[in-house]
């Protein structure tokens, strides 16, 4: 969440940030109207209080305590009052807090959605056939490595099995980008596949509404995670770091679970929109002051990645309205995908500047002693199913088969996939 005092102090420049995320600006208003009671009926509860206490002492002095007894009853009930009226001025304030977005940086884009993005560069080229080419869903089937059906009878639509080399493959790009994170000083990791709502919720992943994203446990605070950002935020809640020890960078290693809810059109099809894929997911505690170049470092590593890959690609940065509550900055790297005949998206790599950690109450303790919140920056290394469908389609051959990218290959035992 923002900082409260930020918002008193800026009322209209943070009404100016929500309203551009196509947010609802009027919860500004709102919430500082709160404030305002809930700050007053603090301020009267601690004069309740302290009268309490003094009456209390009083007491102890007093031989005649009839009269003190009787104030002090009054006090008491005074306070019996005003602290639901509190409580529940609290859940309000937090409710709303929790629905202003972070503003966006000062240098992206004002747009309304995602057709106002801004693309900054393109690299590689697009493969030429003299055929035609197939998309993933057909290659994959063919070639007897991706079993949509299969999924379905045992999980329901838009679930899939991997087999043989399409097994092999995902396990290839695991490793290929843990390989590449760790020599950059990246602290491998193997998260939990769960978290509480405390840290999907504070993360951003709502679990209702026409947003959901989050399966939830019924009957346990529990949800299956959308992405690692989630469990590698919350490794650090409630805790100070000191800043000697920042940057922290893990690379970490999970399943992805997302509902997916609504309805994708012709894109939906295959690999593009599942229920559940695997992901490599960076993230990176720093101080404030290092955040920017961070993020800059982030979106270098990605594109290394499918450089690396040798998947044409282009760079989008996202305008306002499509930065969603989070983000203060984010770049998609969106690959060629000849089955769509257009760019698809494969990662994103967000500055959340300091708006996560407030809600999950983590900070770093600067060199002169002083706690502040710290910076949390997120990005994808490799989001295997759309990875796959780019190099299936991409690396297609006209007998069928498939080219492996040779950085793989060490880790496939082979250079093409052929059917089975």
């Amino acid at each position: 969440m923002l900082d409260i005092q930020f918002i008193r102090e800026n009322p209209e420049k943070v009404k100016k940030g929500v309203s551009d995320k196509q947010y609802d600006s009027s919860l500004v208003d709102k919430v500082l109207v709160i404030d305002k009671k809930r700050r007053q009926l603090i301020q009267e509860l601690q004069d309740l209080r302290a009268k309490r206490n003094s009456i209390a002492d009083a007491v102890k002095r007093s031989i005649d305590k009839s009269e003190l007894v009787e104030e002090g009853k009054k006090v008491k009930e005074a306070i019996q009052l005003k602290e639901p009226e509190l409580a529940k001025l609290e859940e309000e304030f937090f409710e709303i807090m929790n629905q202003i977005p972070n503003l966006p940086a000062s240098d992206v884009r004002i747009g309304k959605n995602d057709s106002e993005n801004e693309e900054i560069k393109k690299w590689g080229d697009m493969p030429q056939f003299d055929f035609e080419p197939l998309d993933h869903l057909t290659l994959g089937e063919s070639l007897g490595i991706i079993d949509f059906d299969s999924g379905a009878k045992v999980s329901g639509s838009q679930f899939y099995y991997l087999f043989g080399d399409g097994a092999l493959l995902e396990l290839a790009l695991v490793q290929y980008a843990f390989e590449n994170l760790i020599k950059e000083g990246f602290v491998p990791a193997i998260t939990p596949d769960l978290a509480k709502s405390r840290y999907y919720l504070g993360t951003g992943y709502l679990p209702k509404g026409d947003e959901a994203q989050t399966y939830t446990i019924e009957g346990q605070d529990l949800g299956l995670i959308a992405t690692a950002e989630v469990t590698l935020a919350g490794k650090h809640a409630d805790e100070v770091i000191l800043e000697q020890n920042l940057p922290i960078k893990y690379v970490g290693y999970s399943h992805a679970f997302r509902q997916e809810a609504g309805a994708y059109g012709k894109y939906s099809k295959g690999l593009y929109r599942v229920h559940q894929f695997t992901k490599v997911e960076m993230f990176i505690y720093c101080t404030p002051s290092e955040s920017n170049k961070m993020h800059d470092y982030l979106l270098e590593l990605e594109e290394k990645l499918y450089q690396g890959l040798g998947l044409p690609y282009r760079v989008i940065k996202q305008c306002t309205g499509d930065l969603g509550a989070m983000a203060s900055r984010k770049y998609d790297i969106e690959v060629w995908m000849p089955g769509r005949n257009d760019y698809g998206e494969v990662t994103s790599t967000s500055n959340c500047t300091d708006y996560q950690a407030r809600n999950l109450n983590i900070k770093y303790r600067t060199k002169d002693g002083k706690n502040e919140y710290i910076h949390m920056l997120n990005g994808t290394a490799i989001a295997v199913s759309r990875t796959i469908i780019a190099i299936l389609e991409n690396y297609q051959q006209k007998d069928g088969s498939v080219l492996i990218p040779k950085v793989l290959q060490k880790w496939i035992g082979k250079d093409r996939i052929v059917a089975i």
